[in-house]
């Protein structure tokens, strides 16, 4: 069986996973494990004079922002170091420090997580220094970025990158199986068809697991004309038949065998099986980049294209997020703080950021200059996406509480246990009751 075949490639691709950038803490299946926990509740404590402390969760992105960071602290003589922290222990660390008053000086900010820091005052307040500011105009990022770390009026964090989903697919599968290369024809009814082409005993076509939800079934859904919720997050999407239609295609891809089992890829993630050259096609956001690119397999084997487009609604979809750089409320060095986040923020070192190919950037248009960062893809796939219809990542002030239930409902999908309109009632049921609590 293709479970037990997974063997070494696999331990070997742990070694170079990403750690979740734009996606969400349940819903993005980039692993944890190539993020260093080295931050500890100490290390995230405020700054002493003179010196920042900077927490991030992505590993791969610490070199390149290291290097920008540096140069501002060579201009500003405050020195400014980088801690990375795990994905699930640095919100854990966040709050022990927003409840004990020491949370780092410069920090990530997410939409999981953004409504509930900036309603209880732990974020400091930008919004005079970005009026006094002549490097940052919020008018040069993307809206649903700026709007994110938005509360009652005032701005909590400066954007910092933007994000877009494409499929990634193995060339060297394609051509064994003698299909065609994925393009800007294909429907999702060809996704399907080349996903059932491209399955044997040594790999599957496709593989998504209940928790990939920005980067691969919340793109279908709205692509197919559902949603997840209601424009002004008061109820949920799940009644809407064209999200248990999206719902329905990858479950019937999982029980007619072209994706892996649920326990397949609770053990093992999509993308380390991506990696492992196990499976032909994942969908994944620009955050994977690098992670792809490190890796020596999909680096020799693998590209990128555009998503596939609905064949009814002619919908090309790709859901997008984006981090924010914000500063505690209560750094004891708030100048340096907000220097470090206007250069962080500014054209120039935005334009630096997509250079080193550390992400897209949030500011408008200098995201050009990342599609050249490597040589190894042709990010193209990536960058057509943000002329897609781009879609606003689904958040809430309890994003992680439905999320999460979104996540264990649909196993019983995945399973098989119960059908998917039982699930998907459950879903917005539950997500409803959460919804009308915030």
């Amino acid at each position: 069986m293709k479970a037990k075949r997974i063997g070494a490639l696999v331990l070997s691709s742990l070694m170079a996973m990403s750690m979740m950038a734009c996606g969400d803490s349940a819903g993005s299946e980039s692993s944890d494990a190539g993020a260093s926990t080295e931050g500890t509740a100490t290390e995230m404590q405020g700054s002493v004079e003179g010196e920042l402390t900077v927490c991030i969760w992505d590993e791969n992105q610490r070199p390149g922002l290291q290097e920008i960071i540096d140069e501002w602290s060579a201009e500003s003589g405050v020195k400014a170091t980088i801690q990375v922290v795990g994905w699930d222990d640095y919100w854990t660390l966040l709050e022990a420090g927003a409840s004990g008053g020491e949370l780092p000086d410069v920090f990530w900010m997410h939409s999981n997580q953004a409504q509930k820091y900036m309603e209880n005052d732990m974020l400091m307040d930008l919004t005079d220094k970005i009026a006094a500011s002549d490097k940052i105009d919020m008018s040069n990022y993307y809206e649903g970025i700026v709007d994110l770390y938005q509360s009652d009026g005032k701005q909590y964090a400066v954007p910092k990158d933007i994000d877009t989903i494409a499929l990634w697919y193995n060339k060297t599968i394609f051509d064994e199986m003698g299909v065609a290369y994925p393009d800007e024809t294909w429907t999702w009814d060809d996704f399907v068809d080349a996903a059932a082409k491209l399955t044997n005993e040594d790999h599957w076509g496709y593989a998504i697991a209940p928790s990939n939800n920005q980067d691969s079934f919340y793109n279908a859904v709205y692509s197919m004309g559902g949603e997840i919720i209601n424009e002004d997050k008061t109820a949920s999407g799940y009644d809407n038949p064209n999200t248990v239609k999206a719902i329905q295609m990858f479950v019937d891809m999982v029980q007619d065998g072209s994706c892996p089992d649920l326990n397949t890829v609770s053990e093992t993630k999509p993308d380390v099986l991506f990696e492992s050259g196990k499976v032909a096609m994942v969908t994944q956001g620009s955050w994977m980049v690098a992670a792809f690119k490190d890796n020596e397999y999909t680096a020799a084997n693998c590209d990128v294209a555009v998503l596939p487009k609905d064949a009814t609604t002619g919908k090309r979809v790709s859901i997008y997020n984006g981090l924010g750089w914000a500063a505690s409320a209560t750094t004891k060095n708030p100048d340096a703080a907000w220097s470090l986040i206007e250069w962080l923020g500014s054209k120039e070192m935005q334009e630096k950021q997509a250079e080193l190919g550390v992400t897209m950037s949030a500011y408008k248009g200098c995201s050009d200059l990342w599609v050249n960062c490597t040589d190894v893809f042709d990010l193209n796939g990536h960058m057509k996406m943000l002329d897609a219809d781009l879609v606003f990542r689904p958040y809430s002030k309890y994003t992680t509480v439905w999320e999460d239930m979104q996540t264990e409902k649909l196993k019983d999908a995945w399973t098989g246990e119960k059908d998917v309109p039982t699930v998907c009632q459950e879903i917005c049921d539950s997500m409803n009751q959460t919804l009308s609590e915030e």
